[in-house]
């Protein structure tokens, strides 16, 4: 049975959360570090390979036990096994929610409606290894028996951000003689630039639609066939060109796809925790099936983790339940994500799917509407580029933005002395932001007293340094499973259900409305509100000239 809807923020550990929060309110972490020399070493854990240092929190000993006994008042322990056991804890769809199974061992049991699911997965991954070795490998050939140079993943949402963020993140693993691309938008101009340059000859497409009726997939999958069919021009050059991931095997077929070159997955993934499926055949062509089982790996590590840790050591516990302390107690609107890496330069991006889709909801798993705030603004970008962009508003701005700093103790590749120094930024920017800089310090420095205020720095904004010895396709896994279970137990707390999107679709169904009145020959007689009426009329003025 599935854990039932509390009232999480009428317990007495919500009640003792706020009063901690109240106590340390105005707690200065210089405060905290100088009354506690071992804070560094007690509030530091480590985890599949990453390491985690989040002494720079405005918490102490008691506030940690308030949040941790908040975390049992909202059951998450109850509600993480119930998910890991594969019951339907995604209520409103009636499913269950199993991408830990997606990377669970050959030997494992994991029964959904009294079926083992694990042998289906590792079908389907041999099926994905067997066909990435054929392109990798040159044996599988194009029409004119040219090999395979470029990848063309047509996807969107977590059929697109995951493998994309995936493939830039592995670039120094994948196979320099295959290269991939992403299409997305339905904007033609995505299609366009991806297509440029490209010798169709040498190109294979991904369409990864589990219905194959997504409408920016199958619009662009249709521009992508046509495209081709004109550059080869033969209808069946699109069997030797194309395959898809997806269920729905008839349409496939009546696309031009052999259905044999299908990969299907489940119901029981949704797409933001899908690219360890078949949605990554992309990334397993590019970095190959040993490197794609070592990403799986690191994930199992940190599910294995999560599963059996307690609380007060669980890494993704940690951070959920600190997430939940600044948003709840200290009306921390936004969370930033920092990588001090290049190649991780679409890592953000995929998190805002996961973390926004996820618990950027407005009631709980009864129905009934939540009373304090859900999920946060995520966003952030890599290296030291923010630092000329943003960080002045985090150093001396008004708004309290709690950060998550990766740090890598080695580069993908040694030049010069440049990773010293940019790990010199990333802890500099950390401590930076925990103790800032006093008036009488800066005014100690001989600057004029008129700047005083303007070079002081309040400091007092807390963040987490996540170090991880060398970005891998290992080390990737774990920091994607982390931040999947971070996001759960954050859900779990809330009370909410964090594995539909209902959010995602009035605005698509209404897109379908209008489509045929932008599209119609005569003047449609038009229902809307007057601002969507008269630009629609404009848009159909400007296309007719």
């Amino acid at each position: 049975m599935s854990p039932k809807t509390v009232e999480i923020d009428a317990t007495p550990e919500w009640a003792a959360a706020g009063e901690h929060a109240a106590r340390l309110r105005d707690t200065h972490l210089r405060d905290l570090f100088a009354a506690d020399a071992d804070r560094a070493d007690r509030l530091t854990v480590e985890a599949a390979g990453l390491i985690a240092d989040y002494s720079k929190h405005r918490v102490d000993d008691d506030a940690l036990a308030a949040l941790f006994a908040l975390a049992r008042a909202a059951d998450v322990e109850g509600h993480r096994d119930a998910m890991l056991r594969g019951e339907k804890i995604n209520t409103t769809e009636n499913r269950a929610v199993l991408h830990t199974a997606l990377r669970a061992p050959r030997d494992a049991e994991i029964i959904v409606d009294g079926e083992n699911v694990v042998p289906q997965v590792h079908e389907v991954l041999d099926r994905m290894a067997s066909f990435s070795d054929r392109v990798r490998s040159g044996e599988w050939v194009g029409s004119t028996g040219q090999r395979i140079r470029t990848v063309v993943n047509i996807g969107i949402g977590g059929s697109d951000l995951g493998p994309r963020m995936a493939y830039e993140a592995l670039k120094p693993y994948a196979d320099p003689e295959i290269a991939c691309r992403f299409v997305s938008n339905v904007d033609g101009d995505d299609l366009s630039a991806n297509l440029t340059g490209l010798d169709a000859e040498q190109t294979l497409f991904i369409v990864a639609s589990k219905t194959f009726t997504t409408l920016e997939t199958m619009t662009n999958a249709r521009a992508a066939r046509d495209w081709l069919v004109g550059q080869l021009g033969d209808k069946a050059d699109v069997a030797k060109h194309f395959v898809a991931v997806s269920t729905n095997l008839k349409a496939v077929e009546e696309f031009g796809i052999d259905p044999v070159n299908t990969f299907g997955f489940w119901d029981w993934v949704g797409g933001r925790y899908s690219f360890d499926s078949a949605i990554g055949l992309s990334l397993m062509v590019a970095i190959g099936p040993n490197g794609f089982r070592e990403l799986l790996a690191g994930m199992r590590a940190i599910d294995e983790h999560f599963a059996s840790a307690p609380l007060e050591q669980n890494l993704p516990v940690i951070l959920g339940v600190l997430g939940v302390w600044y948003r709840e107690f200290f009306d921390a609107q936004s969370h930033a994500v920092l990588p001090y890496a290049h190649y991780l330069s679409r890592f953000t991006d995929y998190l805002q799917q996961l973390d926004m889709e996820s618990n950027g909801k407005r009631v709980r798993r009864d129905g009934t509407p939540v009373a304090y705030r859900t999920g946060p603004i995520v966003w952030g970008t890599p290296g030291t580029n923010g630092q000329h962009a943003y960080y002045q508003l985090i150093h001396q701005g008004t708004t309290l933005i709690p950060v998550d700093f990766l740090a890598f103790l080695h580069p993908a590749h040694e030049v010069g002395n440049q990773h010293d120094l940019l790990t010199a930024n990333v802890l500099a920017q950390a401590e930076a932001l925990a103790f800032g800089k006093t008036a009488e310090q800066v005014a100690a420095e001989g600057v004029a007293a008129e700047l005083v205020p303007h070079r002081t720095f309040p400091g007092n904004h807390p963040s987490t340094t996540l170090v991880v010895e060398k970005l891998t396709p290992r080390t990737l896994g774990a920091l994607v499973a982390l931040y999947e279970h971070k996001v759960f137990v954050q859900g779990a707390i809330w009370q909410i259900n964090s594995f539909d999107q209902w959010g995602v679709e009035l605005g698509k169904a209404l897109a379908q409305r209008i489509v045929p009145e932008l599209e119609a020959d005569a003047e449609p007689e038009l229902n809307h509100d007057s601002s969507t009426n008269a630009l629609i009329r404009r848009h159909r003025a400007a296309r007719r000239g």
